[in-house]
Parts: C-alpha cells; sequence; structure tokens
C-alpha cells in the first residue's frame, strides 16, 4: 500500500496524531477513535493493523497490553517527496510574513501618531497659559 494511501484515511491519520503525542495502548486508542469517529474495535483494530503492515506504526507487547508507537521511517520519507513542493507554499508564506510585518508597522505608526499631544491646537484653544 502506498504511503498516500495510508495516510488518506482520516482514522488512520488521527490514530498517528494520537500515537504523535506518545506511545498508547492499543485500547487507548481504540477509545479514542471510537469516540470521534463511532466505529467498532475491530474496524479500529484493522486501521492499527494497516499502520503496523505499511511501517507507519510499531507494536510492542507488555504483558496482556499491546503498545503503539509511530515509526519514524515512512514520515521521513513523505517529507522527502513533499520537498519538491516546499517552494510552493515557502514563498507564499515569506509574502506573507512580509505583509505581516508591514501591516504591523503601519499599525505601529498609526499609534504613536495618535498618542502623541496636540499642542498648539487651535480648536483647543491654548491651555498652557
Amino acid at each position: 500500500m502506498h504511503a498516500f494511501d495510508v495516510l488518506g484515511d482520516p482514522v488512520r491519520r488521527r490514530i498517528l496524531e494520537l500515537l504523535a503525542d506518545g506511545e498508547q495502548s492499543s485500547g487507548a486508542v481504540t477509545n479514542a477513535i471510537k469516540q470521534e469517529f463511532g466505529i467498532s474495535q475491530p474496524a479500529v483494530s484493522q486501521h492499527l493493523r494497516v499502520l503496523r503492515d505499511s511501517g507507519f506504526a510499531t507494536v510492542r507487547a507488555e504483558g496482556a497490553r499491546r503498545l503503539y508507537a509511530v515509526e519514524a521511517a515512512p514520515l521521513q520519507e513523505i517529507d522527502v517527496w513533499l520537498d519538491r513542493f516546499r517552494g510552493f507554499w515557502n514563498q507564499r508564506l515569506d509574502a506573507l510574513a512580509t505583509e505581516l510585518a508591514r501591516g504591523k508597522r503601519q499599525r505601529e505608526k498609526d499609534n504613536d501618531r495618535h498618542q502623541q499631544p496636540h499642542q498648539g491646537d487651535p480648536a483647543l484653544g491654548d491651555q498652557d497659559r
């Protein structure tokens, strides 16, 4: 199964998100996924199996418990593949950062103008005498 086929499923993506926070028991993963997606325990087990068989997750036994963790290698392969496309969004993010900085500078100028006291305003009269 291709990596994007594995990650194309929202349940499997969510399982990986849960595992990214640290090793989780199959029971903890199942409970979280059942609550969020309303699917059965066997369905969650099938998703865990796909993640394990495709190399995205590892499992180890600890007594009667099965503990799952993220396997980084397939994610690194996806990251390498995505690298050729980063230029598309990096240019846009750089442009956004420039615009945000320009807006911040303008707001600071506007705030400075509004905070300076009005001296010799004829409408207020000369109050310093």
